[in-house]
């Protein structure tokens, strides 16, 4: 699992990907309850920087789509 803070310079795919991951560790009873809370963290990380990065699309396409004066 990689170790990185919310700052990072990650694509959405690859967070998206990296938290499939890790819910599929979850659904496989992969994990021990040692490691259960730094994949909880990491997961809710790569959700935080998920929702930054949509949030920050979102406004690029509404500024877009504004009509020029």
């Amino acid at each position: 699992m990689a170790k990185t803070n919310t700052a990072e310079k990650i694509t959405y795919a690859e967070a998206v990907a990296e938290i499939e991951d890790i819910l599929a560790k979850m659904n496989d009873n992969e994990l021990d309850i040692d490691q259960l809370g730094a994949y909880v963290e990491r997961a809710t990380t790569l959700i935080t920087l998920c929702k930054e990065k949509l949030l920050k699309a979102q406004k690029q396409v509404e500024k877009a789509m504004q009509p020029e004066d």
